[in-house]
């Protein structure tokens, strides 16, 4: 257990989740206090002393029984003072904590998900090179992590500069997956338990997606993407995702849609028929994710299918005329040694999808692999950085290019997810979902509606239930909430 004493300021969020970059598994509670008593085990204290002209900053602890001490000063006339002194802070605890555990995360201070969306506001503030030693100088993030960044928000440029005021994308939530896989914390119900839920679930969804559409007709709002996902969505049968789909085209003007999105994500619910079916009602991208193309380590981690499943359904969606096909990948999954992961990818690879996302195992309080979690991160994250690596010079050598990246807690070894696409191939959902560039309305059980001002950062966030069988009892209170979109628009 690691005791953390916040004194003087308000910064317990940001010390709490830096924290965690390096003890992501141990117990850690925070004390808001005016008098630090030392306790006998591990701690951290942060302070902030204010000075007439000046804040001194300090940052004691005591960490496995070896005492530290940072100290700095932020001028109070300086521009920006607060997050200045929540910047030093987190910098003078960063270098504590690397002393103290002989860890050298690559993100440096950067706890958040989306450095990308930070690095695209610091070019437009400062310009390429200032922003770029911004993130290394001031942030500590590494000179490899920092052009990734500004690599990535130029890639998106393009992209995003396609949006309008008016822009929106459909998110489609299916929270049925066959199994549930052990490291998985999505609000997702094996078929298994709840078969019996869908058809009532369907039902319920299509009038969702009407009431939705009404309101978007009302707002005259353009829609940009659509992107059914889960959960596993087909884990739906042909007819179900023929009504489905038929329904969001009813209920929505299509022509604006640039892209069409399907997560077809357990290769074990992928049929001829339903391939079929998403091609005639003009799905244009499918995500076929076999995460591994170990036998072993499927088993293990709870996925019904073999790899030579998932490869046979990649092919078998390519003879149904999709030309755009996502495969995900994850690293440092349990018992995978690096020769594992290069077997996999170069088998990937070989297949030549348009897009390969490389996700990093995160373990989540939910998922069933947290029992196992100690030992997975001492044992794992030296050998994800070198499968991240040698992710990096083979999907370049393939002409891949990174085009989205985002971030999560508990990572091993304190990395990122990242999209490599084709050129002209990237997925938009996915940029605009993580940038938050526009709105995304959702649907579905599990579905947040972020709601995007276009003129400012600000965003709204509108929350369906979580779980099937509340989002079937108490379907009133979804659509009730639905006015919130409505209210939202008309007050800008």
């Amino acid at each position: 257990m690691i005791v953390i004493y916040i004194k003087n300021h308000k910064f317990h969020y940001e010390i709490e989740n830096l924290c965690r970059v390096f003890f992501p598994y141990r117990k850690i509670i925070v004390k808001t206090c005016k008098k630090v008593i030392e306790p006998l085990n591990d701690y951290i204290c942060t302070e902030i002393i204010e000075k007439e002209n000046k804040s001194s900053l300090i940052v004691r602890a005591k960490i496995n029984s070896t005492d530290y001490f940072q100290e700095g000063n932020v001028e109070k006339v300086r521009e920006n003072y607060e997050s200045e002194c929540e910047r030093v802070l987190a910098v003078l605890l960063f270098n504590i904590l690397c002393k103290a555990t002989g860890i050298l995360p690559p993100w440096g201070i950067l706890t958040g998900v989306r450095p990308i969306k930070l690095m695209r506001k610091l070019l437009n503030e400062l310009g390429a090179e200032k922003a770029l030693n911004y993130f290394k100088e001031k942030l500590l993030v590494s000179d490899q992590k920092a052009k990734l960044s500004f690599n990535i928000a130029n890639v998106q440029k393009k992209i995003l500069d396609l949006s309008t005021p008016k822009s929106f994308s459909l998110y489609v939530s299916i929270p049925f997956c066959p199994t549930r896989c052990s490291y998985c914390s999505f609000v997702s119900q094996s078929v298994e338990k709840s078969n019996k839920l869908i058809p009532e679930y369907l039902m319920f969804l299509l009038k969702e997606l009407e009431y939705t559409g009404m309101i978007i007709e009302k707002l005259g709002l353009k829609l940009e993407t659509v992107y059914i996902g889960g959960g596993t969505p087909t884990t739906l049968n042909a007819d179900e995702l023929k009504i489905l789909i038929e329904k969001i085209y009813s209920s929505f003007n299509m022509k604006t849609c640039r892209e069409f999105t399907v997560e077809a994500g357990r290769p074990d619910t992928i049929t001829r028929e339903k391939l079929k079916v998403l091609k005639a009602l003009k799905v244009t991208r499918l995500s076929i994710n076999p995460q591994t193309l170990n036998d072993k380590t499927l088993e293990e981690i709870g996925r019904r299918h073999t790899a030579n499943q998932a490869i046979e359904a990649f092919n078998m969606a390519r003879e149904c005329g999709f030309k755009n096909i996502n495969m995900d990948l994850i690293v440092g999954l349990p018992g995978e040694v690096y020769n594992d992961f290069v077997f996999t990818l170069e088998k990937v690879c070989k297949l030549n999808p348009e897009n390969i996302t490389i996700h990093t195992l995160a373990i989540k309080r939910a998922a069933s692999l947290m029992r196992e979690e100690n030992s997975l991160k001492n044992k794992q994250a030296e050998i994800v950085s070198n499968m991240l690596d040698f992710a990096n010079t083979q999907l370049y050598q393939n002409n891949y290019f990174p085009y989205y990246l985002y971030r999560q807690s508990k990572m091993l070894g304190n990395f990122e997810n990242i999209g490599w696409a084709k050129e002209n191939f990237e997925n938009y959902y996915n940029i605009h979902i993580m940038e938050e560039t526009h709105s995304v309305i959702s649907c579905g059980a599990g579905g947040v509606t972020k709601l995007k001002d276009p003129y400012s950062d600000y965003i709204e966030r509108v929350y369906n239930f979580k779980f099937a069988y509340e989002y079937i009892t108490r379907f009133d209170e979804i659509i009730f909430r639905k006015d919130k979109v409505l209210m939202f628009y008309d007050k800008l």
